[in-house]
């Protein structure tokens, strides 16, 4: 298991050391980092939050996921890594004016 957590389902007043307290009795809190919109500053509902061990990360999870926060049931997995493409559209870069020959 990795040590980085998804905490999803955060209400939205949810604030980095809110999420330290609730994480400190697991193991020892590396960083927090409440996701939030650039343009507003407001939460976006969910968090990454970093372990000391695989062994505090996974306590963590086994004794956080599915609790209640604010009257939210939390969700707390593994962090996927985020993907190496950028994604996007699927027109190849190409206008959609543009012939495809």
């Amino acid at each position: 298991m990795s040590r980085k957590l998804y905490v999803g389902n955060l209400p939205y007043d949810t604030g980095e050391t809110q999420l330290q307290d609730l994480f400190t009795p697991f193991g020892q809190v590396e960083s927090v980092n409440v996701m939030r919109d650039m343009a507003t500053g407001r939460a976006r509902g969910f968090a990454f939050v970093e372990m000391s061990t695989d062994e505090e990360a996974q306590r963590a999870v086994t004794g956080l996921d599915q609790t209640q926060l604010g009257g939210r049931s939390l969700t707390v997995t593994e962090a996927r890594p985020k993907p190496a493409f950028g994604g996007g559209g699927g027109q190849g870069g190409r206008s959609r004016r543009e012939p495809r020959w």
